[in-house]
């Protein structure tokens, strides 16, 4: 991650860094500090969310918050200066950015051209989905607009610098974004972006969290008697953010809501129509008894070895899906265009499909097919347990070669899931339930699911395909086989 800063007489900035090698832009979804605070070098000050992930972003120095050049809610382009800071002096860089500093002394915040070129040269990465190169048009913003007024000013204070904290944000923003820090209602950064969504005025909802803390239960709570009266938000912050206004004006009866595509919803967005329209998908089924698995996973959760560890049927079916890899690693591969050739990988990283608040995310598990049982439970349950959160890095969603995507949570049978791009195979576990089977020439209950196994059709055959997918229901039927044919 480069971080820009620039040093005037005491002020630093603090510039939006690529925080996700060659994204151009990112959206600010809350600030840790106000102007006035005391801030050390490392400490995290505010949560942006680019198109892979949401990330906490530290300042790099000490000094006292001057200035917040953007609200909650803005999409800024990398290289935009967010955050202004008093070191409480004026000699020396030391260090941070330095190169980029010294250039950018010369034209001292001129105007946003030299962030613009650099970003029309990047190629932004989606998510484990390579380059997507529609991704570098990005619409004017009426957003930047502000930003531009806010730099003027900036070029004055130097030559009074006590001054600059009172005139460098504008008259209307200040108060809405937060006139105090004790004023501020108490809210996730998640929270506030769901009541930005909905136009619900975070001053106006009654928290019921600990602490005074608002919930998302909070805000659909206040979404219905907001959205009737739509000009109430509109007029107390007309300038506050171009975006949401935007949103909300066509939406002034409650029929409908509009919710602006951006962030990692965007590149999913784009990720799946690339992959939906590259790769020839072919998808094949297959229902299967997993009783005996049922009650593997119930004996499982009894072990003492297992005590403190996550058991349920994703980590049999996970390990079902690697052993069916081992013994037929032709699938664990990918499609190299542009050598012409395909790439069969020697490991398997394995990717769980989770829902989060942001959108659909896919990080996976780093060489899944070398761990344990107990080694698998507890990966499964960190990448789970990081993503509900909001906080799945980047890193984290890069180089999957296969993935799982349990619809079965969701009631649902099964599906058709579409490939991650770059990837061979998508693995859909339906609803596990009771239903009637043949079992030993007698119909009884059983529990049953239905697996769904989608692949690239240019990487793998139909046989090949289907020697995988009957391999992991034979896992799940008869559970043994994990040790027979391990």
């Amino acid at each position: 991650m480069t971080t820009m800063t620039r040093q005037t007489t005491g002020l630093r900035e603090f510039k939006m860094p690529d925080v996700g090698e060659g994204l151009t832009e990112a959206e600010i979804l809350g600030w840790y500090v106000q102007p006035g605070d005391t801030v050390t070098d490392g400490q995290v000050v505010c949560e942006v969310e680019t198109a892979k992930a949401a990330v906490e972003l530290p300042i790099p120095f000490d000094g006292v918050v001057r200035e917040l050049r953007f609200p909650e809610g803005t999409t800024v382009d990398v290289g935009q200066v967010i955050i202004v800071v008093d070191t409480g002096g004026g000699e020396g860089d030391e260090g941070t950015g330095t190169s980029e500093a010294g250039t950018e002394q010369a034209a001292p915040a001129e105007a946003p051209a030299a962030p613009e070129e650099k970003a029309a040269a990047r190629q932004p990465v989606l998510v484990g989905y390579g380059v997507a190169e529609s991704s570098t048009k990005r619409r004017p913003r009426k957003a930047a607009q502000p930003a531009e007024a806010v730099r003027v000013n900036g070029n004055a204070r130097p030559e009074q610098p006590p001054a600059a904290p009172e005139p460098a944000p504008a008259p209307e923003p200040a108060p809405a974004s937060a006139p105090a820090p004790s004023s501020r209602p108490l809210a996730k950064p998640p929270v506030r972006k769901l009541a930005k969504d909905l136009g619900v005025d975070l001053a106006a909802v009654v928290p019921s969290g600990p602490d005074g803390v608002i919930t998302r239960e909070d805000v659909h709570a206040a979404a219905t008697p907001v959205q009737e009266p739509v000009e109430q938000p509109a007029p107390q912050a007309p300038a506050e953010t171009t975006e949401a206004a935007e949103a909300a004006q066509p939406a002034p009866s409650a029929r409908e809501t509009r919710v602006p595509i951006k962030g990692v919803r965007k590149a999913t967005a784009q990720a799946m129509v690339g992959s939906a329209f590259t790769a020839p998908h072919v998808t094949e089924f297959v229902t299967v008894d997993v009783t005996r698995t049922m009650k593997l996973v119930e004996k499982l959760k009894a072990d003492p070895d297992m005590a403190g560890l996550r058991v349920n049927p994703l980590l049999l079916v996970a390990r079902a899906l690697l052993l069916a890899i081992r013994r037929n690693p032709e699938i664990n591969a990918a499609w190299d265009e542009e050598s012409q050739e395909i790439v069969v990988k020697h490991y398997v990283n394995l990717g769980i499909a989770a829902a989060t608040p942001r959108g659909l995310v896919v990080p996976n598990i780093k060489d899944a097919d070398s761990l344990s049982l107990a080694g698998l439970s507890t990966a499964l349950s960190d990448l789970v347990g990081t993503a509900r959160e909001g906080k799945t890095s980047p890193a984290a969603m890069r180089g999957g070669t296969v993935t799982i995507t349990n619809v079965g949570v969701f009631g649902v049978d099964t599906g058709t899931p579409i490939l991650n791009p770059g990837e061979s195979a998508i693995l859909a576990v339906g609803a596990i339930k009771p239903q009637p089977w043949v079992h030993k020439g007698k119909v009884k209950a059983r529990q049953v699911t239905t697996l769904a196994l989608s692949f690239d059709h240019r990487l793998v055959d139909g046989e090949l395909g289907s020697k995988v997918l009957a391999d992991i229901a034979a896992v799940l039927e008869q559970p043994k086989r994990l040790l027979t044919w391990g």
